[in-house]
């Protein structure tokens, strides 16, 4: 008998352990591939820690070897193989009910009460402690990531603006260009105002000389008439002027 039970323990242990293979190999399957080349998701996903534990019977039969036995013994299948075993173990001797047995189901009854009582609230403080941790480990690859993000935009923008130096280098030579000119211009009319104020210096030097060569023509000329002019030829032509002038006024 101890052997048959061994055999089925056994059997029950590869089953659960096919069964979460095949779990595993369905939770893979479900996964979607990425694009990511250094990792295959497909084949090795990524671990996640369950939040929750995986759901139980009676307090410590896991859900799993119920769903195990359905396909088998139906859905009284699990609770009469347990009734038979323990009724087979008991009625064997094989496990000996005595004094500590009767300590054990009190100390479970204790552990079920403080479980149900305070279980809540110490779960809560776990929970409240845990995603402080948590935080506080992923609060430097946050960071870490944060940094790369803000470090990415800003190359990003560096390249945008970039684009844009070559229209700024354009304006830049057009700048150039408007002020070699402006110089080119203001050195011509420096040098037309130059040459102009020099032809001005020559054209009314000239002038200058010609009018005092005129005076003094004039002057040379009016001096020497009036040194060749003698007192009685002065005063014949003054007499003659006088005649004249009667000469008309009686005409008049």
């Amino acid at each position: 008998m101890l052997s048959r039970l061994a055999a089925r323990s056994s059997s029950v242990a590869v089953r659960l352990a096919h069964t979460s293979s095949s779990a595993s190999q369905a939770a893979a399957s479900a996964t979607p591939a990425t694009t990511n080349e250094e990792r295959n998701e497909v084949d090795f996903p990524r671990t996640k820690r369950p939040i929750h534990p995986a759901p139980v019977r009676m307090g410590f039969i896991p859900e799993t070897w119920f769903e195990l036995l359905y396909s088998k013994t139906g859905v009284t299948g699990p609770y009469v193989l347990g009734t038979g075993l323990i009724t087979y173990l008991v009625s064997k001797e094989i496990y000996v009910i005595e004094h500590e047995f009767y300590s054990g189901v009190i100390m479970a009854m204790m552990a079920a009460y403080g479980i149900k009582k305070f279980g809540p609230t110490v779960a809560a403080t776990l929970d409240d402690q845990l995603a402080k941790e948590k935080e506080e480990m992923l609060s430097g690859r946050n960071n870490t990531i944060k940094a790369l993000t803000e470090g990415i935009a800003a190359s990003e923008l560096s390249a945008e603006q970039a684009k844009g130096q070559s229209l700024l280098f354009q304006a830049k030579r057009d700048n150039i260009g408007l002020q070699l000119e402006a110089a080119y211009r203001q050195r011509l009319q420096s040098v037309y105002a130059e040459v102009k104020k020099r032809l001005d210096y020559q054209l009314e030097k000239s002038n200058v000389e010609k009018r005092f060569e005129q005076r003094h023509m004039v002057d040379w000329i009016v001096q020497n008439v009036r040194q060749s002019i003698t007192p009685a030829q002065e005063a014949a032509s003054l007499k003659q002027c006088i005649t004249d002038l009667k000469a008309l006024a009686a005409r008049a």
